[in-house]
């Protein structure tokens, strides 16, 4: 039998061990609700936020199963909390008469699956930090990887594993986004590698905080005794705070620069936001009542000296005719009044074949009674716009997935080409910087944000903030129901209106021909970064 003095002991160290995982994964799922929490109103939080996240990345002591659990746990419990707005996706369900708890189940799986799609993100970057240190430290340099070298592979990896997941279909949550539209000067870096800069920026930092508060993980007491000195701790959290003032500083120099418009380059925009809900627009009451509303706006907005007016995504909820497109109500107004629309609607790929399948399309309409420009939605909605392998479910379906655009499309207008993009295609940089390089003279992104609520209309708003300074362009944002808005290329707010009221506002924006750097050779800081990483690997 064990001895008193054993079970004791071994008592003392299971409750040791029960608090030091009660702790962590409190820290855990702190850090990560203040990420989410973070976005629009609380950015400061994000500086702190990865602290708990860095400190299971530096901890040797850990094994593979708990490091990655953590992993997932920090990162389900931010975009848990950042994208909690969608479980509101099952008003619309419910409105058109499905059941309470289908509509219910649907909603949370939804939000459930989004979550873990963007948890993965960490959870993928902790796996490649692990390997790489791990793997090429210990069986190729014989030791592990100097803090430095830790702090550079983090970084450049966090930005590699975002850059694969912008390029996919679901994307929201990068880093960068907490900072939007609170903290303007530290955004301005987005103009020298987009938002990854941002990003990047906000994982030093948290890295530095980290190492100095990271546990001691060597093999002889003497070097815990050293890792543990006060000076040395002193000098990551001078350093942490060192680069986030001047992060700012020099952010808030390139925020005060004058900015140029040239008088001859104004442009009177009016935007018409709606307000009609997606549950009553697809109806054929709700389309009468969609027609009228937007036709009413626009001639309000003409009448107000406006010279190019915006419709939301899907203002008129019907399949574009070009057989009937003389008789069609918006094209004769603006044949009439003289003024160009750019209309929201759903149209054929090939325009004039009716079987050719439907594209969530921007058309610029001109008095000359033509379409001089089309732009259609390249990001589409997996589920909400077309399923995941269509070619197959398709046929087991009623649902019609939408065709998705090209990257190499450009909204042209009587007054210039300009870069668009519709609903959520806001959080890809990509889409605007390549329309921007072609001649984009303006941004313009029309959405409809129903059934969502004020948090993630101010979240899609904060998006096209970083993308208005990025490309260093004036943007007008059209909603259906809200928030619609006018940013200028600082990425100050000029005007801002209230969610689910009926709005005709314009405003005078300026057409731009600069290049960023971001917008000449886009995303150029993550290749960098992981060369460095290279170098200091053969070392």
């Amino acid at each position: 039998m064990p001895s008193d003095s054993t079970l004791t002991d071994f008592n003392q160290s299971a409750r040791t061990s029960w608090l030091k995982v009660t702790g962590s994964t409190l820290s855990l799922v702190g850090g990560g609700v203040l990420m989410g929490i973070a976005p629009v109103n609380a950015w400061p939080l994000a500086w702190i936020a990865m602290v708990p996240l860095w400190r299971i990345a530096l901890d040797d002591g850990l094994t593979w199963r708990p490091a990655l659990a953590s992993a997932a746990l920090w990162g389900m419990a931010y975009h848990g909390v950042a994208l909690s707005w969608i479980v509101w996706w099952m008003n619309p369900l419910l409105a058109m008469g499905m059941p309470w708890l289908v509509g219910v189940c649907l909603a949370l799986l939804a939000w459930a699956f989004i979550t873990l799609w963007g948890a993965a993100i960490g959870v993928t970057w902790l796996w490649l930090m692990r390997w790489i240190a791990r793997g090429y430290g210990q069986r190729v340099r014989g030791d592990r990887l100097a803090l430095w070298q830790r702090l550079l592979l983090g970084t450049a990896l966090w930005c590699a594993v975002e850059w694969v997941w912008s390029r996919g279909p679901l994307y929201w949550t990068s880093l960068s986004y907490t900072q939007s539209p609170g903290n303007l000067w530290v955004l301005q870096w987005g103009q020298v590698s987009g938002p990854i800069t941002v990003t990047a920026a906000i994982v030093v930092v948290n890295g530095l905080l980290a190492a100095a508060l990271r546990p001691g993980a060597t093999s002889t007491l003497e070097d815990r005794v050293a890792e543990s000195r006060v000076p040395e701790r002193r000098r990551y959290v001078t350093g942490a705070l060192g680069f986030f003032i001047c992060l700012h500083l020099l952010g808030g120099w390139l925020y005060a620069r004058p900015l140029v418009n040239e008088p001859d380059q104004s442009l009177r925009v009016g935007l018409v936001q709606g307000n009609i809900p997606t549950s009553q627009k697809l109806s054929p009451e709700g389309v009468r009542v969609s027609i009228q509303a937007y036709l009413e706006g626009y001639e309000q907005l003409v009448d107000e000296g406006a010279e190019l007016v915006i419709t939301p995504e899907g203002a008129i909820p019907q399949r574009w005719n070009a057989f009937t497109q003389d008789r069609n109500v918006f094209v004769r107004a603006v044949i009439n009044r003289g003024v160009p629309l750019i209309l929201g609607s759903f149209v054929h790929q090939d325009i004039a074949d009716t079987r050719s399948r439907l594209t969530q399309s921007l058309l610029t309409l001109t008095p000359a009674g033509k379409i001089e420009g089309r732009y259609n939605k390249v990001k589409l909605v997996p589920v909400g716009e077309y399923l995941p392998f269509s070619d197959v479910l398709d046929r087991l379906s009623p649902f019609e997935s939408l065709a998705p655009g090209t990257f190499d499309q450009q909204l042209n207008t009587p007054f210039g080409p300009v870069a668009a993009g519709i609903c959520y295609e806001s959080a890809f940089a990509e889409l605007f910087r390549v329309q921007v390089k072609r001649g984009g003279q303006l941004i313009f992104t029309a959405s409809n944000n129903d059934p969502y609520p004020p948090r993630q209309m101010r979240q899609h708003h904060g998006l096209d903030v970083m993308r208005a300074i990025e490309s260093d362009r004036w943007e007008a944002r059209v909603t259906n129901t809200g928030i619609s808005g006018i940013v200028d290329p600082r990425g100050r707010t000029k005007w801002l209106s209230a969610p689910d009221e009926r709005v005709s506002h314009q405003a005078e924006l300026y057409r731009r021909e600069t290049l960023t750097p971001y917008v000449r050779w886009g995303d150029w800081l993550t290749p960098t970064l992981l060369g460095l990483v290279a170098i200091s690997l053969r070392k």
